[in-house]
């Protein structure tokens, strides 16, 4: 069961010979993290060029999101294979071949395949790019080089619409893809010349069992939880796909609990600080992807702002955790994780309770505003942890901890939007039906003469109903993450900086 402990490589803290091959990894994790939303503001643009259904064109992002869950768990047995330098290097250069590939589809059915290739070394750079991380750093600069590195895991997805937004309203949507060529190329050449050659290791034999049960497990969840809308949540596709997935999963763990090499090893499970700080990672990711999709919606739909001013409202909170994750990671180095945790997701409940008021007439001013101290809460806890967790594992368990953390954003962000979506899609159905009877029949128009003005009449009624509802279901959705990050603090409170190691929150070594 014991995985082989990779080897630290030599990195002067005093010198900071640390920081450039840090910059390298995070420019390349960016790159993959930044593609998950640039691309969603593109999605309307490429459904009207295709001249495909919206059913259809959300297999873009389907497609791409079913395929990080099968690359995601054997990134470190990969790495391990072939080394994790020359993994990175590879993966940077196949990700943008896959970006350049998508740029020039021509069709839906093409942009699907192009993003299924592009989706590979997409799930590996994350996990490769962690992995990496904690034997390029000094234990004592763990969390400092974690806020950096956090830049990529949340501003990147921050950043998305605004870019994706402005490249989409004023130049061209391919460009969304092919702005990953030049970046892909020469973070490969920086890679090459920065990164220290960690070579590959003896890793076992493939656990095909393993991969394959779950492989299955994420694949049927990530399906229904994306097609569960449409299909329907009590429907038997739905329902299947979810008790299949489940029953993968648990399969899953009692497989790797029996087999030699096992692909990940579930023993990380039985670090609590490691797995309270998933419980506060799924809560965390949820609040800041329902934020991500729902607000461009709102600015738009509700607003009435085109995608790239939508974006740019976005772009303050951005800016907030960009300045916010490498503080919060110096904090994290000198007092541990606890303190941060607590004050950053107290922050986060306060702004939930705040954005309950929402409407159609807020200011833009009072939303970029609380955007911006929601950001202050999420930047100043999402990276201490993080750390934190991944600190609390056994250096040889480190590939396998990368791995669950990856997932666990990816699907935790995924079931929290369909279960705040299917919630929202109810909520609306009920407030619309409730408001369709104050629309008195006198307002319906007549045949008769006037009948135009009274039809345009009763349509701005109805379009003012229909967004009031769409504001008031909103309202009801941060409800629900306002309750969900208050229950966090309780679990923040129990973060302790893992025994055994030093000040900087290093991996904690065990006998």
């Amino acid at each position: 069961m014991t995985q082989a402990a990779a080897p630290r490589a030599e990195a002067p803290a005093a010198g900071g010979g640390w920081l450039l091959p840090l910059v390298v990894l995070v420019s390349g994790m960016f790159m993959s993290v930044l593609d998950t939303s640039i691309v969603n503001v593109a999605i309307p643009k490429m459904q009207n060029v295709f001249g495909v259904t919206a059913d259809d064109i959300e297999w873009i992002a389907t497609s791409y999101t079913l395929v990080l869950g099968v690359i995601v768990p054997i990134s470190s047995w990969l790495a391990n294979r072939v080394g994790q330098t020359r993994l990175y290097i590879v993966s940077l250069l196949a990700f943008a071949a896959g970006s350049a590939l998508c740029g020039v589809a021509w069709d839906l059915d093409s942009m699907i395949a192009f993003r299924v290739i592009q989706a590979i070394p997409g799930g590996v750079l994350p996990v490769v790019s962690l992995s990496m991380l904690y034997q390029i750093v000094p234990k004592e600069k763990i969390g400092s080089a974690m806020g950096i590195y956090g830049l990529g895991v949340v501003v990147a997805p921050a950043v998305g619409p605004t870019l994706g937004g402005y490249l989409v309203e004023y130049v061209d949507w391919r460009l969304i893809f092919f702005i990953n060529v030049p970046i892909g190329i020469l973070g490969a050449i920086a890679a090459f010349l920065l990164l220290p050659p960690f070579a590959g290791r003896p890793a076992g034999r493939f656990d095909l069992l393993g991969f394959l049960t779950i492989a299955t497990g994420l694949s049927s969840l990530l399906l229904a939880l994306s097609e569960g809308q449409s299909w329907g949540w009590t429907a038997y596709p739905t329902v299947i796909l979810i008790l299949l997935g489940l029953l993968c999963l648990a399969l899953f763990v009692v497989i790797e609990n029996t087999v030699e090499n096992p692909l990940l090893d579930v023993r990380v499970f039985g670090v609590w600080a490691y797995t309270n700080s998933l419980l506060l990672i799924s809560v965390l990711s949820v609040g800041l992807f329902s934020v991500l999709f729902y607000i461009p919606v709102y600015l738009q739909s509700a607003r009435g702002l085109g995608a790239f001013e939508a974006g740019l409202l976005l772009m303050p909170q951005a800016l907030v955790m960009a300045v916010l994750m490498p503080i919060a990671g110096q904090v994290y180095d000198r007092i541990g994780a606890r303190v941060p945790a607590v004050v950053g997701l107290l922050i986060m409940t306060l702004a939930g309770y705040l954005m309950q008021d929402l409407t159609a007439v807020t200011s833009e001013g009072e939303i970029i505003a609380l955007l911006c101290l929601r950001a202050l809460g999420t930047g100043m806890c999402m990276m201490p942890i993080m750390t934190n967790g991944i600190s609390a594992v056994p250096p040889a368990l480190v590939g396998s901890a990368s791995a669950f953390n990856n997932v666990t954003q990816r699907v935790s962000a995924a079931l929290g939007l369909a279960a705040l979506t299917a919630f929202m899609t109810i909520q609306q159905a009920q407030l619309g039906a409730d408001r369709a009877g104050l629309v008195s029949p006198d307002m319906m128009p007549s045949l008769g003469p006037g009948a135009s003005g009274q039809v345009l009449g009763t349509m701005a009624i109805y379009q003012q109903t229909s967004t009031q509802v769409y504001v008031s279901a909103l309202d009801d959705v941060m409800f629900i993450t306002t309750i969900m990050t208050g229950a966090a603090v309780v679990l923040a409170l129990f973060l302790r900086r893992p025994s055994g190691a030093p000040a900087g929150g290093g991996p904690a070594m065990v006998d």
